[in-house]
């Protein structure tokens, strides 16, 4: 039924594998932002129809295949899996991930 009535939005059908890992919530400018397996997506709150904004962060490919090596599963261990997501100033948010075993961390600019 919130389907239909345009009042939400499916982000991912189950089963997609982007194992959502932190959340950060910004009431004053009605956004969600997510951080997931090799993702950030930046949902518009006060906007449900409107497309999500998505940044892939794949981790190194040379990391990922290290990964491999060292006998991790590929589709649940050598990714980029987003942690935390952290109000730095009023135009970028720290946002860190574990980059198949190496983390990494960068600002993300808002706007």
């Amino acid at each position: 039924d919130l389907l239909k009535s345009n009042s939400s939005r499916l982000l991912l059908a189950l089963g997609d594998g982007m194992e959502f890992q932190a959340l950060l919530l910004d009431e004053d400018r009605a956004w969600l932002m997510v951080g997931a397996k090799n993702h950030i997506f930046l949902l518009h709150l006060d906007h449900p129809s409107r497309e999500p904004e998505k940044i892939f962060w794949p981790a190194p490919r040379e990391q990922v295949e290290h990964c491999q090596l060292a006998g991790k599963n590929v589709e649940t261990e050598c990714a980029n899996f987003i942690r935390l997501l952290q109000p730095f100033n009023q135009s970028h948010v720290f946002a860190c991930g574990t980059g198949s075993y190496q983390p990494v961390c960068a600002f993300i600019q808002l706007g």
